[in-house]
């Protein structure tokens, strides 16, 4: 965008705020406004200045992108490069040359035998935060490094029109769906969903929030500190008086910025977050340590209790060690106060420890790419992002034998549990919020069909066991009511009948495999046979029929950038983290 659109849109901006303020009328005995007038001028005010604020920060990350692009484009020779793709609001920044990101290695699940290993189980997920930033790397210019991209959580950034539960009794409901599977001919696909029942603002509990910013030095760049004081503006502005919320800063030191404060007091917290600057090093530790005391100091009994950790993730100082870490918010869940974590910037980013703690704390990890990121996770998804609906909710699917061969689950690699985790009731899973969906994906090859693995020489014949009511598969969900200690049991059978081509499968089934598909190109396509990008596309396409906030048309985009940027299989960039 030219000076001259962005200043044409920031005084259309000013106009339209404008336009939109109480107008007073003359009166013969004019009286003090009333509070309604007073609040409504109060809220306009705030939204100017955060347009203004908001076109400031977008001019100073596209100038940083142009810039480490132009660097990027001038070195690179291997593989053409796009044009520049522009993102919903501010674009991300290029990763610097010295690139020390952490990411956790996972190895593809594998292709199991169902006569062998019939059962399946696994946590589910609702993290999104390796779709945001599998996003960054390719606007950037860059291909991700193959451990960023976790399947399922690009598969969870999207909304599927997965039915709600009937009634309240049950917090989810559960929706399955077969096809033929487009990269294996031999292959049929099988899809879970789970869809969290809805709550609206006024039916969400009041909030005990600690919001745990890091000011170090690393954050200093405009994707990092600037990016995520405009990111807590959001959330701030969502707050109602019967919420509480508190801020707490650490760099070489940790200290309250703002005590415990009335959600209706939006100006007091505002100011407190346009103070924050970025200086010295990361005792992260001693942060999260003095965010729990204070979130345990003004603990809301049958409310929302959390703490919202902002950071890189580049810890230096202070308790460091990985384990350690996680054993701080693995102590602190047990008091009913939950860690959400959301990572900003590039070149230091630390995506492992921040899954991790967010794994650890009862939470949800999100990556913050760009302000619309922000808008999405903090004020259209922020009951979900806070109010937890159900706890420990754990998948197992066991395949009947004699109509199944072979099967693999797409995703979930950090998430898988043994067989005996299932039942129990000491074993910890993931989460689910109001409105959460979650998505899970098997490949799955029936019996009489040609598999990856050959039967064991020794082993019980495929299709030789009793098929019992010519069921495909079983599937059980346990899950747990908040503050609550037994799980509940949920049972469907998937019924074995005639599968559909996947032309005829719904939008949504399509477009959720072609994000599968997606995820495992970049992956490097160890199970996608010929199946390209090209394909992909198209696949999306046919989802877009659903598309109200345009992140799907975003998705193709991608699609398109990752198919110029070199194709199947993903270069590695930043040091991976065992």
């Amino acid at each position: 965008m030219n000076k001259t659109s962005r200043g044409s849109v920031l005084v259309a901006a000013a106009v339209l705020a404008a336009c939109a303020a109480p107008r007073e009328t003359q009166q013969a005995d004019p009286s003090p406004p009333s509070a309604e007038v007073k609040a409504s001028k109060e809220r306009d005010a705030l939204a100017r200045e955060e347009a203004i604020r908001d076109a400031a920060l977008h001019r100073r990350m596209a100038a940083t992108h142009r810039a480490e692009r132009e660097t990027s484009i001038a070195t690179r020779t291997a593989h053409p490069v796009p044009a520049p793709f522009i993102g919903p609001c501010c674009p991300s920044v290029l990763p610097p040359q010295a690139n020390t990101e952490r990411y956790q290695h996972l190895d593809d699940n594998p292709v199991k035998l169902a006569a062998e290993h019939p059962v399946s189980t696994f946590s589910i997920d609702v993290d999104t935060g390796a779709y945001a930033n599998v996003r960054r790397f390719l606007n950037a210019g860059q291909l991700p490094p193959q451990d960023a991209v976790r399947v399922e959580e690009l598969i969870n950034y999207f909304d599927y029109d997965y039915a709600p539960p009937a009634t309240r009794d049950t917090p989810f409901s559960v929706t399955t769906e077969l096809a033929s599977a487009p990269w294996n001919s031999e292959a049929i696909l099988l899809r879970i969903g789970i869809k969290g029942f809805e709550v609206s603002a006024a039916e969400r509990p009041a909030a005990n929030l600690v919001f745990l910013i890091d000011v170090s030095g690393s954050m200093q760049s405009p994707d990092k500190l600037p990016l995520l004081k405009n990111a807590f503006r959001l959330l701030t502005n969502q707050l109602t008086e019967r919420d509480r919320v508190s801020l707490v800063v650490y760099a070489g030191s940790s200290g309250v910025v703002l005590e415990p404060t009335r959600g209706s007091e939006k100006r007091k917290i505002l100011s407190a977050i346009d103070r924050l600057e970025a200086g010295g090093s990361t005792n992260g530790a001693a942060g999260i340590q003095q965010a729990y005391e204070l979130a345990r100091e003004g603990q809301i009994d049958g409310g929302i209790n959390r703490v919202v950790l902002a950071t890189d993730g580049d810890f230096n100082v202070g308790v460091v060690d990985f384990e350690a870490l996680l054993d701080i918010a693995e102590r602190e869940r047990a008091s009913g106060i939950a860690l959400t974590t959301l990572g900003f910037g590039t070149g230091n980013y630390n995506d492992r420890l921040l899954e991790r703690l967010a794994d650890a704390g009862n939470g949800n990890y999100a990556y913050i790419d760009t302000l619309s990121e922000a808008r999405k996770v903090l004020v259209s998804e922020l009951s979900s992002t806070l109010m937890t609906i159900a706890q420990d909710v754990k998948i197992q699917v066991e395949f009947n034998p004699a109509e199944v061969l072979e099967y693999r689950l797409i995703g979930y690699e950090n998430r898988m549990l043994a067989r005996e985790d299932f039942n129990n009731d000491k074993v910890d899973a993931g989460d689910i919020g109001a409105g959460h969906r979650v998505t899970a994906l098997y490949e799955i090859v029936p019996t009489g069909g040609k598999g990856r693995v050959d039967p064991l020489r020794y082993g019980s014949r495929p299709g030789a066991s009793i098929s019992k009511h010519q069921e495909l598969a079983y599937v059980r969900l346990r899950y747990k009511l908040p503050e609550t200690t037994s799980s509940k049991l949920l049972e469907y059978p998937i019924a074995k009948g005639a599968v559909p081509d996947l032309a005829h499968a719904s939008p949504d089934f399509r477009f959720a495999v072609s994000v599968a598909a997606f995820g495992q190109l970049l992956r490097g396509g160890k199970y996608v046979e010929s199946f390209g990008y090209d394909d992909v596309e198209a696949l999306a396409q046919a989802g877009l029929v659903k598309d109200r906030d345009g992140y799907r048309r975003e998705f193709v985009s991608l699609v398109k950038l990752a198919q110029a940027l070199g194709g199947e299989g993903a270069q590695q960039v930043g040091r991976v983290a065992e």
